[in-house]
């Protein structure tokens, strides 16, 4: 079997809550995740009751771990070794920032080198990928169910939606913002369970398209979150391209900058706690942005637009696909008035993200 479907086997196995092993030359590790694990699943996993965890870097810093040598010296994931009171309920609450105010840690906890770093640097990855929090019960490789997904580290590390993007489907659709020829294009990868969109609006005219790059946030486009600027960003986005007469937006599937819609929602409920989106994600164990924006560039590059001008406030965009081939000629600025439930939301993007607002 192949390691690029042993990875997307993978990424079904850790969301239905079963185990998987990543393996790094001779050695690897064996995962569950917390998340979906119960009792059940977590004696068959350990039916001897040995198993340590594993967090991301960003995590065992918010739970004050990165102070031990084990966890500083690893720039990704970090292993915490078992101890009595480190049971399913003790690791969720390792796992799951949500109850960080009002639940304690029962501690003390110790952290010991993973035994094989770039299968735990694999295993964060797969966690995005798979839209759950990154930490895992883990043993060193063992003798697992013959059917229990084996992927390289390296595979799960090369596993690259761009790269395998290709058109799916085109189609005309009359859009109320617009009023003028518009084209949707559905993009699809295998090495993704969702499909990426471009609205085409206009004709070329033999100049740069206005761009904007837009990813998806269902509460603020659909429900009209005023936690964000993220719908009336949309929505100013098709009415400038469309008085350009010539652009292209493309919607990204990359909710909560990369984390997945219930990791947002739980980002959502750590703010409601006092902390901004950026600490919000560290605290869920994500880096700030994990947005892959070779996504986007494969996307031009499919619609046959490689030089462009990209409607942005943000600067990673513009670095993302230049990195990714694509020639971005001008950066246009995108501004949208704040409203009084996200002014600090759009501060924290100025301020800590370097957004130009």
């Amino acid at each position: 079997m192949s390691d690029r479907r042993e990875v997307a086997r993978s990424i079904d196995a850790l969301r239905r809550g079963w185990p998987v092993v990543i393996r790094e030359g001779t050695a690897g590790l064996a995962l569950l995740a917390i998340e979906t694990a119960d009792a059940g699943r977590l004696a068959a996993f350990a039916p001897d009751g040995r198993y340590d965890v594993l967090l991301s870097a960003e995590r065992a810093a918010t739970l004050m771990l990165a102070n031990q040598l084990p966890a500083a010296a690893s720039p990704s994931a970090v292993r915490v070794a078992s101890v009595p009171w480190l049971d399913l309920d003790g690791a969720t609450l390792l796992a799951d920032p949500a109850r960080d105010l009002s639940s304690p840690l029962k501690g003390p906890f110790v952290t010991i080198p993973t035994g094989a770093d770039a299968a735990g640097a694999a295993a964060l990855k797969l966690a995005r990928l798979a839209g759950i929090l990154p930490a895992f019960f883990v043993r060193d490789d063992v003798d697992a169910a013959e059917d229990t997904p084996r992927p390289s580290a390296s595979a799960i590390q090369d596993y690259d939606a761009p790269a395998h993007l290709a058109i799916a489907s085109r189609a005309r659709l009359p859009v109320a913002a617009t009023h003028q020829h518009t084209d949707i294009i559905a993009f699809r990868s295998a090495e993704e369970a969702t499909e990426h969109v471009a609205l085409v609006i206009g004709e070329p005219n033999g100049k740069p398209p206005l761009v904007r790059l837009h990813s998806e946030c269902l509460t603020g486009d659909v429900f009209g979150s005023l936690k964000c600027d993220c719908g009336p960003q949309l929505d100013a986005a098709l009415h400038r391209i469309a008085e350009e007469e010539w652009g292209i937006l493309l919607y990204l599937r990359q909710e909560g900058r990369g984390i997945g819609l219930v990791n947002k929602l739980r980002a959502y409920a750590l703010q409601d706690q006092g902390f901004d989106t950026v600490d919000s994600n560290i605290r869920l164990g994500f880096a700030i942005d994990v947005r892959d924006f070779g996504v986007a560039a494969r996307m031009l590059e499919l619609i046959g637009q490689p030089r462009i001008r990209l409607l942005t406030n943000n600067p990673a965009k513009v670095a993302g696909l230049a990195t990714a081939g694509i020639d971005v000629v001008e950066r246009v600025e995108h501004r949208i008035a704040p409203n009084p439930h996200n002014v600090e939301y759009l501060a924290t993007k100025r301020d800590r993200t370097g957004h130009m607002l």
